[in-house]
């Protein structure tokens, strides 16, 4: 895989874009190509295959979508019924529906068609649009597959195809879907690969669908934005619920996005967020498109400063302003974190991300300290434990003192003593019934209770004994059973 020295281009007219791109370029207030913007467009309109690393929030999405316009625009005939000229797959139905904005943005001075084919919604609106044919479809894997192999659509004609968030697709376990789709394109096609990080069955995917591609690398691969203020509170998980308001205050936010592991724990923070008075919703896979879409323009248009997300919904969040990300709880995956916290400091601004830590979390938080190549700053905040937080971090960082167990932190910190399970005595026991000795019960001639059975432990009620009796010789210590 070579790599692709970046060109030192000024501005975009020396890109040799089509004129009305330009234009539209210009129309949005950009005159300067970002760094993986300057080097992907001149490689890209040059025919190559890529690879491209590049962190979130560095215009990816511009970097792909200029060129394949600039292409476009030189096609003098349409696409045939039932096909594509150009395949964008994105993890997300939000990536998606951006994706597509950001092509009708650019092309808004040029003739072209962009379908969004993603799951979620009604698909009936999406077979008018692709038996037309259509100049671009960007999609999400699972809905585009169910077109192809209904015959909806036909992938031979399409020349270009774009795998974008290449590293989320593999965490949500879409690389099969995407090999399927990929046997459907032409042998002869050109192929772009686009992630902020480069894990090594992404760079396999490479190898298997791209020819000599190019790597373009702008940045380490999952190396956080330096602009970003990083910082982790040690606290415990009810402690958790009960400082996050007090960090999203009005006036110490613009903006936020609070991440959680589950949609159901995003429901769970949101419902508390509201009942403090801060307007917070959440969306995840389980909202509906209509729920996810209004929650999302909703954040964008301030009425709703405080979102909370999973994982997989966060990739479809490219919103300008975003001052601060809490990680109510930090991700498994260490990759994730990098996703996270890129939602702020994005178009050059700086941002703050703040990650709460338990003790169940501390392994996630070594991984991401590793990947990151650099130590979080420890942060102290009034209403912590600080025996737990103290003790926890010790364990974190190394200390010569022993290290504490998630369960010696939570026990120290607990006036609840974790209960032992009673072992029978000797003599203090009456038998198999396990009834201390003195307990008042009816009793028949030879201290057996009345009506009652004995079972050895492990024979099941009515049935054969599972073991032989303690002392086989003595035909009165044998187990009874109801069978006789």
């Amino acid at each position: 895989m070579a790599n692709y020295g970046i060109l030192l281009l000024k501005q975009f007219n020396e890109l040799s874009l089509a004129e009305p791109i330009l234009r539209a370029v210009t129309a949005e207030g950009y005159t300067e190509p970002t760094p993986i913007q300057a080097g992907v467009i001149p490689a890209m309109m040059a025919d190559k295959d890529i690879v491209g690393i590049a962190q979130t929030g560095t215009g990816k999405t511009a970097a792909f979508v200029l060129p394949l316009l600039n292409r476009l625009s030189a096609e003098e005939h349409g696409p045939a019924p039932k096909t594509c000229r150009a395949l964008i797959l994105a993890p997300t139905r939000e990536l998606a529906a951006q994706i597509a904005d950001s092509i009708r943005a650019y092309g808004k001075y040029m003739r072209h068609s962009v379908t969004v084919v993603v799951g979620g919604v009604k698909p009936n609106k999406q077979i008018r649009d692709l038996s037309k044919g259509v100049d671009v479809v960007v999609a999400t894997p699972g809905r585009l597959l169910d077109h192809v192999q209904n015959g909806v659509l036909r992938l031979d004609k399409a020349m270009t195809v774009i795998l974008d968030e290449a590293d989320q697709m593999l965490d949500l376990g879409f690389v099969p879907t995407i090999r399927k789709i990929m046997a459907k394109t032409p042998n002869e096609r050109q192929t772009l690969l686009l992630s902020a990080t480069m894990p090594k069955q992404i760079r396999r995917l490479a190898n298997d669908f791209l020819t000599r591609p190019v790597e373009i690398s702008v940045t380490p691969a999952s190396k956080p934005i330096e602009r970003i203020d990083q910082s982790v509170i040690f606290a415990e998980k009810v402690d958790k619920r009960r400082m996050l308001p007090g960090l999203l205050q009005p006036d110490a936010i613009e903006r936020a996005i609070v991440f959680t592991r589950t949609k159901h724990g995003a429901d769970k923070v949101t419902k508390d967020l509201v009942k403090t008075g801060l307007h917070a919703a959440a969306i995840h896979g389980n909202k509906s498109q209509n729920q996810r879409t209004k929650t999302l323009d909703g954040f964008k248009t301030g009425k709703i400063n405080i979102l909370v997300a999973t994982d997989i919904a966060a990739r479809g969040i490219d919103v300008d302003g975003v001052s601060h990300v809490i990680n109510f709880e930090l991700p498994n995956i260490p990759e994730s974190y990098v996703h996270r916290i890129g939602r702020t400091a994005r178009a050059g601004k700086s941002g703050v991300a703040v990650s709460f830590c338990d003790g169940e979390e501390r392994a996630y938080l070594r991984d991401i300290e590793k990947l990151i190549g650099m130590s979080i700053h420890r942060k102290k905040v009034d209403g912590t434990d600080g025996t737990y937080a103290e003790r926890l971090a010790e364990s974190l960082t190394g200390s010569d003192k022993p290290e504490v167990t998630t369960d010696d932190a939570f026990r120290s910190d607990n006036p609840k003593k974790r209960r032992r399970k009673r072992r029978p005595s000797r003599g203090g026991q009456n038998g198999a019934s396990g009834r201390p000795n003195g307990q008042s019960e009816a009793r028949k001639p030879g201290g057996k209770p009345s009506g009652s059975k004995t079972w050895h432990r492990g024979q099941k009620p009515g049935g054969a004994s599972r073991r032989k009796p303690a002392n086989a010789s003595s035909a009165s210590r044998q187990t009874t059973s109801s069978g006789g």
